[in-house]
C-alpha cells in the first residue's frame, strides 16, 4: 500500500501541496532516496542484531511516513515523509527476507514470494479504497489512517513473537568458507543479478505508479476504470506469485522463471504501448501482473543469496539497494518524460524489461542452478 498510496491520491496531494502531477512524483522519489540511506547499512547490521528489531523499526518508520503525508502543508514536508518511508521500506526487507529464508531454509524461493503475495493484496485492495472515499465523497487520508492500524496493529503482535535463530551465528568460520569457493563466475552473476534487482523493481514501479493516469491519458478511461487497471494488474500479482510459488518449487528453477517472466512482461509491455485500447489494457495489466509483479524480484534475490550464502542480510541489503536506487531514479525519469507525453512513459518501461531479458539470458548462459529444487531422485 505504501508504494501506490501516493499515486493514487496523486490528484488530491498535488491540489493540497499546490504542486502538479510532476511535483508528487517527485516525492515519490523520495523513496528512493530513503531506502539508499540507510538499506546497506541495515542488512549488515541485521545480520548481527537480528532480524526482529529491523522489522519493529520498520512498522514505526512507516507509520510516520503516513501520518506526515496526511499533515504535510507543502512539498517539503512531504519529501521528508518520502525519504521515512523509503527507510522503513529498507528496514523491513532487512528483516523480513532474511527472516523468511532462515525460517523455511528447503524453500527460500517460495517464503521470498509469500512477502510479494501480501504486498499484492495491499496493491489489489487500496485503489478500491481510494476509489471508495471519493465515491463517497469522504477524506482521502483515512487510506492512509488505514494503514497506521494495521502497522500498529503488526507492531503488538509481533512484540511476542521469537524469531529463527540467525544464519550468521558464525560470521568467521562463514566467512571463510565463502571466500574458498568464490569464482569469477559467481562474481559476475553477483553483478548481473544486482542490475536485475534494478530492473525488475523499475518495470513494475513504473506500471504501478503510472497505470491509472496512463488510463485516463491515453487510452481516455474516466477514472474509475483507469483505477480498476491497477486493480487488475494486483490480481494479475497474486495469482502470478501463486503459481510463481507452486511451480518453482516443483516444476521450473528459479532461473528459468526469471526469463520466462521478463519475457511475457516485454510482451505484454509492448501490447499495451502499442495498441491503447480498453480489453488490451485490461489483459497487458493482468499478464504484467503475473510476469513483472509476480514474485521475480524475489527470486533474483533467492538465486543471489545462494550465490553468497555467508551473508543473507548484507546480500539482502545489496540487492534492495538497487532496487532503491530505481524508486529514486525511475520517478525522476518519469517526471521529466511525462513533460514529453504519458505515452513514451510506457515505451521507456519496454526498455527498462528488455534489458531484464538480457540480465536473464546471461544468467542462464552462465548455467548456474541454485539447489532450491527438491530432488527426486
Amino acid at each position: 500500500m505504501a508504494i501506490v498510496i501516493l499515486a493514487q491520491n496523486m490528484t488530491v496531494l498535488s491540489q493540497q501541496w499546490h504542486v502538479s502531477d510532476a511535483g508528487v512524483s517527485l516525492v515519490i522519489s523520495s523513496l528512493g532516496i530513503g531506502r539508499l540511506l540507510v538499506l546497506y547499512l541495515a542488512g549488515s547490521f541485521s545480520d548481527r542484531v537480528g532480524r526482529k528489531f529491523f522489522v519493529q523499526l520498520g512498522i514505526l518508520t512507516y507509520t510516520l511516513f503516513f501520518v506526515g503525508i496526511v499533515v504535510a502543508p507543502d512539498v517539503y514536508v512531504a519529501y521528508a515523509a518520502g525519504i521515512l518511508a523509503g527507510m522503513a521500506n529498507s528496514f523491513l526487507d532487512s528483516g523480513t527476507y532474511p527472516a523468511l529464508m532462515e525460517l523455511y531454509p528447503q524453500r527460500q524461493a517460495t517464503a521470498n514470494i509469500m512477502i510479494k503475495a501480501f504486498a499484492s493484496i495491499g496493491e489489489l485492495l487500496l485503489p478500491i479504497i481510494v476509489a471508495g472515499l471519493d465515491h463517497f465523497n469522504l477524506w482521502y487520508g483515512w487510506s492512509f489512517l488505514l494503514c497506521v492500524a494495521l502497522m500498529l496493529i503488526n507492531f503488538f503482535f509481533l512484540r511476542t513473537r521469537e524469531f529463527p535463530a540467525l544464519s550468521t551465528t558464525k560470521p568467521a568460520e562463514k566467512q571463510v568458507a565463502t571466500k574458498t569457493r568464490l569464482t569469477w563466475q559467481q562474481l559476475v552473476l553477483g553483478v548481473v543479478l544486482t542490475i536485475f534487482g534494478y530492473i525488475s523493481m523499475a518495470t513494475f514501479y513504473l506500471v504501478s505508479q503510472w497505470l491509472t493516469k496512463y488510463g485516463t491519458s491515453v487510452v481516455h478511461l474516466n477514472l474509475v476504470h483507469a483505477r480498476m487497471l491497477v486493480s487488475i494488474y494486483s490480481v494479475g500479482s497474486i495469482l502470478g506469485v501463486v503459481v510463481t510459488a507452486l511451480l518453482v518449487e516443483r516444476v521450473l528453477k528459479p532461473v528459468w522463471f526469471m526469463l520466462l517472466d521478463t519475457v511475457v512482461s516485454l510482451a505484454a509491455l509492448l501490447a499495451i504501448t502499442m495498441i491503447p485500447a480498453w480489453h488490451v489494457a485490461m489483459i497487458s495489466s493482468f499478464i504484467i501482473g503475473c510476469s513483472a509483479a509476480g514474485g521475480v524480484m524475489q527470486l533474483g534475490l533467492t538465486i543471489m543469496s545462494e550465490t553468497f550464502p555467508g551473508a543473507k542480510g548484507r546480500i539482502t541489503g545489496i540487492y534492495y539497494t538497487a532496487s532503491g536506487l530505481a524508486s529514486f531514479t525511475i520517478p525522476v525519469f518519469t517526471a521529466w518524460i511525462s513533460q514529453v507525453g504519458i505515452h513514451q512513459i510506457m515505451w521507456f518501461d519496454v526498455l527498462i524489461a528488455a534489458v531484464g531479458v538480457v540480465c536473464s539470458l546471461i544468467v542462464i548462459g552462465f548455467k548456474y542452478e541454485p539447489r532450491l529444487v527438491a530432488k527426486t531422485n
